[in-house]
């Protein structure tokens, strides 16, 4: 049976950046952390993504560990804004082309500033959504950066 590809799949493909496609069941459920352990794998490596609303008008993209919180002071800093806040959940898909839980940082309808919490750079391999809920990719943190145009910063909550 030929495997679906997603729009990030493709995106990476287009780039000749390698990727490892990985399923899970998400019938419990589109937390990421469920989405580790369906896949066995230390949720330290699994990242989803969080899109903001800045005070400036634009948005901004953040790659940040699933079992973990933005911190959005540090996310405007980061980001040279003022201020951001979360995108409520229903301007999600009109703005990104993904539904929550299935939101890639890789291949939305337009390219926005990403930013991969700095902690990815310890993980040879990190996972993110591949765009639909139940799908993961696995890549090099520095590849899913050279690709968004993301930048490396310290994200997160204490």
């Amino acid at each position: 049976m030929k495997e679906a590809k997603t729009n990030a799949m493709r995106a990476l493909e287009r780039a000749k950046i390698a990727y490892i496609p990985h399923e899970y069941d998400a019938s419990e459920g589109v937390d990421g952390v469920h989405a580790a352990q369906s896949l066995g794998v230390d949720p330290a490596r699994v990242f989803k993504t969080l899109v903001t609303h800045a005070r400036s008008g634009g948005h901004c993209v953040f790659v940040i560990p699933v079992a973990r919180e933005l911190d959005l002071k540090k996310a405007a800093r980061a980001a040279g804004e003022k201020s951001v806040e979360m995108l409520h959940v229903k301007d999600l898909l009109p703005t990104t082309g993904y539904v929550r839980g299935g939101c890639s940082p890789v291949g939305m309808k337009k390219a926005f500033p990403t930013f991969v919490d700095e902690g990815a750079l310890l993980h040879e391999r990190i996972f993110v959504s591949a765009g639909r809920i139940g799908q993961q990719v696995e890549l090099a943190p520095r590849d899913l950066a050279a690709l968004t145009g993301a930048r490396f910063a310290d994200l997160l909550a204490p």
